[in-house]
């Protein structure tokens, strides 16, 4: 008999003890208590939920988020290694192409350097040996050359060689310093070799009008 009130004793002590809960007086007291430890439980798996559950569904969103741009990644590099060389190389030469057709006699020392850094080889050697002559002969210019590559194709690539070699139709507006601009229309075979630096022109020839 002891031992039971003993029990007893040890029962109620641990109901009083709940963090939080006053103890209860008077009729239905006891299921106050009752709703209120329930409460308490459910709040305590609603938190132990939200920061488990709330991780896992940022990790989710992560992987979710990197599966994407995987997928897209990998559709946007599906092409070949080739074709992808190939729009490098086009890419390049069409710029090249253009900036060796281009000077402002205002802007001689970055027209010459844009030239250089078109070129490689013997194109570049070239440019390097008349580059006085051409600095005298721009500077008593007058005209202004900006062009444009309206079209442009790739015509052979060797990726293990690093060489290719494209055609381009170029568009030259020449402003006259004071006069109205005029349009000159030229047509390119450029040979391009790949440098540590990327893909470079190393020959320029113009295809005289009416050649295929």
């Amino acid at each position: 008999m002891t031992a039971t009130r003993r029990k007893t004793s040890v029962w109620k002590a641990s109901v009083q003890k709940v963090p939080g809960q006053k103890a209860a007086s008077g009729k239905g007291s006891g299921r106050n208590g009752s709703d209120r430890a329930t409460s308490g439980r459910r709040g305590g798996l609603l938190a132990g939920w939200g920061l488990i559950g709330w991780a896992a569904i940022a990790a989710a969103a992560v992987f979710l988020a990197w599966s994407g741009w995987t997928v897209w990644h990998d559709g946007t590099d599906a092409r070949s290694g080739p074709e992808r060389a190939r729009d490098v190389v086009l890419r390049s030469a069409r710029e090249q192409i253009a900036a060796l057709n281009s000077m402002d006699p205002a802007r001689v020392d970055a027209g010459l350097r844009a030239w250089r850094d078109a070129s490689t080889g013997a194109l570049h050697d070239q440019l390097a040996r008349d580059e006085p002559r051409n600095r005298t002969k721009i500077g008593q210019s007058r005209t202004t050359a900006a062009a444009t590559v309206t079209g442009a194709a790739v015509t052979s690539l060797d990726v293990r060689e690093g060489k290719a070699k494209v055609i381009a139709s170029v568009q030259v507006k020449l402003a006259l310093r004071g006069g109205a601009p005029t349009l000159q229309r030229k047509r390119f075979e450029a040979g391009t070799v790949r440098t540590p630096s990327g893909w470079r022109l190393e020959s320029l020839t113009a295809i005289p009008a009416g050649a295929r």
